[in-house]
């Protein structure tokens, strides 16, 4: 079976029932989360499992459409991903991405078919609908912090799987870890079937959206898939992959701030900062578990790249890898670069973080990355502020 309902109905059992002492405590927050999500979430899933079997009758040639050179841009969370998703995402020559309402919106090809049709006609009279549904993003998920969202950006497809009920991300709307399978560990703690069962929708869903949209690459951003990188290979084996690696001194206290600000949205915890072992060994996985692989596959469609150099140069590393990987280099590459650094540098944020309020000392962290701080040469100094803050334009909107 392809959805996961034993998750599904022992999260929401426990969420009612047996939340006491949990970072998910029924209060009156939670509650009107809770409700909200029970009355929308199934019927929107029916739903779109409909679409999905209108797909299979009238669209059967997606099963067959080719998956040509996609790129998978893996790393921690926090290390730039989304700044390189969305800047590639501009050269719509080469890339295609899901956006957040490809994503939970149009995810089968007979949805992105009427959409696009009243798109059409919408356009005729002047484009009302989506100057209506601009508005409507600009004052809902336009004002999360830390992290850009948008309907109409390209998002971690790592998403996809909440139609399936088989991600990591459950956790953020349920953070009840005991009931969570071990999905951030997925290559090595996941049964074969079960990674087969969840890679095999995910591909599905890659093709659809190449399919109904005729683009010929896809691009996509997903901390997630560096616990998948071997399975991701498997069912994707003309794949080109690149590996951001931030320094841990960075990179950890500002994945803790954003899961604990993104579990917060749905939940109420009595502490700030909470989920740091689990933090640590997850990104302790993240760090090594790809870097192995691709060491142990060396390749030319797999390349490594540390933060500061991307963030640094964007267009030297850019152009770098087009020719790596065989893409057409686009001649206004320059000004998409360009855009994107502006675009990005415009985002503000007053979420201020330190690894000090967490509870970490910068030595601990150092011990707990040797073999990261050993290869990669990352400074292991204190930052000075005037060099916090700089990092922090880009990162907050990562």
């Amino acid at each position: 079976m392809t959805y996961n309902f034993r998750l599904f109905w022992r999260v929401a059992y426990r969420s009612f029932f047996r939340s006491k002492n949990t970072p998910a405590r029924l209060t009156r927050k939670r509650l009107i989360f809770l409700l909200l999500f029970y009355l929308v979430w199934p019927i929107g899933s029916v739903f779109m499992w409909l679409s999905f079997l209108l797909d299979d009758i009238f669209f059967p040639a997606y099963k067959k459409h080719p998956i040509d050179k996609p790129l998978f841009i893996l790393g921690n969370f926090r290390s730039g991903s989304t700044f390189l998703h969305r800047l590639l995402s501009r050269d719509t020559e080469n890339f295609t991405s899901l956006t957040t309402w490809d994503i939970y919106l149009s995810p089968s090809i007979t949805i992105k078919k009427i959409i696009q049709a009243i798109g059409r006609v919408d356009r005729l009279f002047g484009s009302p609908l989506k100057r209506a549904a601009l508005a409507l993003d600009r004052r809902s998920l336009g004002q999360v912090q830390i992290h850009r969202i948008s309907f109409f950006q390209p998002e971690e497809d790592e998403n996809i799987l909440m139609h399936i009920w088989s991600t990591y991300f459950v956790s953020f709307l349920f953070p009840l870890m005991d009931e969570m399978p071990p999905y951030q560990f997925f290559d090595e703690a996941l049964a074969t079937k079960e990674k087969h069962r969840i890679m095999t929708f995910y591909k599905s869903m890659l093709q659809r959206h190449l399919y109904a949209t005729g683009k010929k690459h896809f691009v996509a951003k997903n901390p997630a898939f560096c616990a998948k990188v071997e399975t991701l290979m498997e069912f994707f084996p003309d794949a080109r992959i690149i590996y951001l690696v931030r320094n841990p001194l960075d990179m950890l206290p500002s994945t803790v701030s954003w899961i604990n600000y993104a579990r917060g949205v749905f939940t109420q915890p009595e502490e700030k900062y909470l989920y740091l072992d689990e933090i640590v060994k997850m990104t302790q996985f993240w760090y090594r578990h790809p870097l192995n692989y691709l060491d142990t596959h060396p390749s030319p469609n797999h390349l490594i790249f540390k933060y500061d150099d991307l963030i640094c140069d964007p267009e030297r590393i850019i152009r770098y890898f087009y020719r790596q990987f065989g893409y057409a280099e686009q001649p206004w590459l320059d000004q998409i670069v360009t855009k994107s650094v502006e675009e990005t540098l415009s985002f503000k944020t007053d979420h201020i973080y330190s690894y000090e309020e967490m509870g970490f000392t910068r030595d601990q962290i150092i011990t707990l990355y040797p073999e990261i701080f050993e290869r990669f040469k990352f400074d292991k100094r204190e930052w000075t502020v005037s060099k916090v803050e700089n990092r922090a334009k880009i990162s907050a909107a990562d």
